[in-house]
């Protein structure tokens, strides 16, 4: 579960701030406004380079040194491996779809049935997604896990090959979302079959409480630092349950299929099952099933409460009630409010950093911080404790809150009668899918918003003429938009020693030599970056569509 996977929600805004912060990379003179002929032109060459050049049997991964010699995505990948968490191989598969709605060329379509062929050459049997594939096979994959994965000390998903699939960072997700749109784009019945698949191991994987493990089919061999194996848990990390039901109300919109509906309203419910009692009224990364308490996860994700994790709680079930108008949705939210208030940090408390600590410790409330000591996976560990200094920077142990922008919103919808709140609510019928979704982001919030969504999507959205001119004139003769890769990682050189390596490891980003885990590049190289790619061409696509 990384901390800040570049999900689809987010992709847009983090890639095209740090696109534009690089600056223009080479002069320009006085740009022209660029024509729809143009910007259709600059789609193709720039889509033709992606397809043809950088996709490996149709799948991707991130990032791209300009020669291939290295590519990454969450990690260092193989050549023949392909990335599925966002903004991978779906995600692109989602834009390519897009770009066939606006333009209505079978070019789009096809670079999109690509995409959707190598994700079905790595669907897992049991129907889910694991966060990458290997198109040179399970040996090599394990092989790469043994390896580069192993290695990473930071990113402890990777340190143990599963062989299962991961509900983890959209992964799952976005690929259930894109083969529905597959199948439901021509009714091709290869998408069919694979969107079957992909439902009924979200419907399987789902407990009668209502949530969803890290990762299904079931496991319990990963005992990491004597930690139990986490994945079993019920995971509201990174919007886990959310995400599956934004998935099943798409499945109703766009083929009503009612057996949906009783798997929703029971994911819905999980999240006021798992809330516990006042005055600690929150909800953790993770939840035991037996119990439904907070659970520990990565050695660096205690068992205590999460304030972010809950504030998302919060947020969802704000939604929940404007998607069913049922107030059982909102009883306990003053509660979460209060006990979110209760955990604001002291102006004199590590001033400068956000006021809200990660983790909070159960039944005292006090704040819990994550260190590491060590310089690498073999000889490196996390713990907690309650010394707010020197804490570590891939994972903050800090947090911004808006809890009176949750108690606002609370109270708008507490003073709205429920048939007013949920009128809008996919729920109460059958309606198109939204005709994009990387052009603007979508949600269950966005479900909500009235008429038809088909249109919706883009109702009121246009592109800077400046911006399409600019971004027409920084393409390249090879078709890709140079853009700085800010993260880079170390090669795999072997397992790191027992003996740490001198030096002060607990506040980097990287340990030493031997950690594979990536970071912030102070020299950035210029490469091909997908996630640059997608928020281009969805610029792009506003502006051929306005």
């Amino acid at each position: 579960m990384p901390l800040s996977p570049i999900s689809r929600r987010r992709l847009m805004a983090t890639t095209a701030a740090a696109f534009a912060a690089a600056g223009t990379l080479r002069p320009l003179q006085a740009l022209a406004q660029t024509s729809k002929a143009q910007a259709l032109d600059v789609m193709k060459k720039a889509s033709t380079f992606m397809v043809e050049k950088a996709a490996y049997k149709g799948g991707y991964v991130w990032s791209y040194l300009p020669d291939f010699s290295r590519r990454w995505g969450e990690m260092e990948a193989f050549p023949t491996m392909i990335w599925v968490q966002p903004p991978g191989t779906g995600t692109v598969g989602h834009l390519f779809l897009d770009a066939y709605h606006a333009t209505k060329d079978e070019y789009y379509y096809d670079a999109a049935c690509k995409a959707a062929d190598a994700l079905i050459a790595i669907q897992n049997p049991a129907g889910g997604w694991n966060y990458i594939g290997d198109m040179a096979g399970e040996a090599s994959l394990k092989k790469w896990y043994d390896t580069i994965g192993k290695n990473g000390w930071r990113l402890e998903e990777f340190q143990h090959y599963y062989g299962n699939c991961t509900f983890d960072d959209e992964g799952t997700a976005e690929c259930c979302k894109f083969m529905l749109r597959m199948y439901v784009e021509k009714k091709d019945p290869k998408y069919k079959a694979a969107f079957e698949r992909a439902l009924k191991f979200v419907l399987e994987s789902q407990y009668p409480v209502g949530g969803w493990p890290q990762r299904y089919p079931l496991k319990d061999e990963f005992h990491h630092h004597g930690n139990p194996d986490y994945t079993s848990f019920i995971t509201f990390n990174d919007d886990v349950v959310g995400e599956n039901i934004e998935f099943l109300i798409m499945v109703y919109q766009a083929l009503g299929d009612k057996t949906v509906l009783e798997p929703i309203r029971r994911a819905m419910d999980c999240y006021v099952a798992c809330q516990q009692p006042a005055p600690q009224a929150g909800w953790g990364l993770q939840h035991t099933v037996a119990d439904l308490k907070p659970a520990s996860a990565r050695t660096y994700e205690p068992k205590a409460f999460a304030t972010h994790a809950s504030a998302s709680c919060v947020s969802q079930l704000l939604t929940f009630y404007q998607l069913t108008g049922d107030p059982k949705y909102l009883a306990r939210v003053p509660e979460a409010l209060d006990w979110l208030a209760s955990t604001r940090l002291p102006n004199d408390v590590m001033p400068g950093k956000a006021r809200y600590p990660t983790f909070v410790q159960i039944g005292s409330n006090k704040p819990l911080y994550v260190h590491r000591t060590g310089s690498n996976v073999v000889n490196g560990r996390y713990y907690t404790d309650e010394n707010p200094q020197k804490t570590v920077t891939h994972y903050s142990s800090f947090r911004n809150v808006d809890v009176a922008g949750l108690r606002a919103r609370y109270e708008k919808l507490k003073a709205t009668p429920p048939e007013e709140a949920s009128k809008h609510s996919p729920l109460k019928g059958q309606r198109p899918l939204p005709k994009y979704f990387m052009v603007k982001d979508l949600s269950v919030d966005d479900l909500t918003v009235g008429g038809d969504l088909s249109s919706s999507a883009t109702k009121g959205v246009s592109a800077d003429p400046a911006k399409v001119a600019k971004l027409t004139a920084e393409l390249n003769a090879e078709g890709w938009w140079p853009t700085p890769l800010t993260q880079t990682s170390q090669p795999y050189i072997g397992d790191g020693p027992a003996t740490p390596t001198p030096g002060d490891f607990s506040e980097t980003k990287v340990g030493d030599k031997y950690d594979t885990s990536p970071y912030p590049d102070p020299h950035p190289a210029i490469g091909i970056s997908t996630g640059a790619f997608i928020a281009n061409m969805a610029t792009l696509i506003k502006f051929v569509d306005a």
